[in-house]
């Protein structure tokens, strides 16, 4: 289970120390792509597929399945960590979740999200205002 947070650097190169932590559970190479809120999703190889099994499953009819399903995919690359552990994001993935020094690495159960720092604080600071009250609404889902 990927869980946790952990602030590193993108270099100039765009480069990211993947925490030693989550490097097990990611495997030799796990799936990095746009995530929602602002953030990039990282996805080890054996949850990518149980997510792409589901995708599968939605009607391509609908506008808003083909809209998910491209926006996911166009932009998801294959990460392998190099010697010193770190993975290399695209200029496409950097710009999506604004990366450009300081940055958030967090667990989230099955994956990883990378996020700014800016963004990972203006995020955590309004979730915790509402934390009560989301936890409420969470009582529909049987949590």
């Amino acid at each position: 289970m990927l869980l946790g947070e952990f602030k590193h650097n993108v270099d100039a190169k765009g480069r990211l120390i993947v925490p030693a932590k989550f490097r097990e559970d990611l495997g030799e190479y796990f799936i990095v792509t746009r995530g929602l809120d602002g953030c990039l999703f990282g996805y080890p190889q054996k949850e990518w597929e149980i997510l792409e099994q589901k995708l599968k499953l939605l009607p391509l009819a609908k506008k808003e399945t083909r809209a998910f399903t491209r926006f996911l995919y166009s932009a998801a690359t294959e990460c392998t960590l190099d010697k010193q552990g770190r993975i290399n994001i695209p200029q496409t993935l950097r710009d999506h979740a604004k990366l450009e020094k300081s940055c958030f690495v967090i667990g989230v159960s099955d994956r990883i999200e990378i996020w700014s720092e800016e963004r990972w604080v203006a995020f955590s600071a309004e979730a915790e205002t509402s934390f009560e009250d989301i936890a409420e609404e969470m009582v529909d889902f049987g949590f």
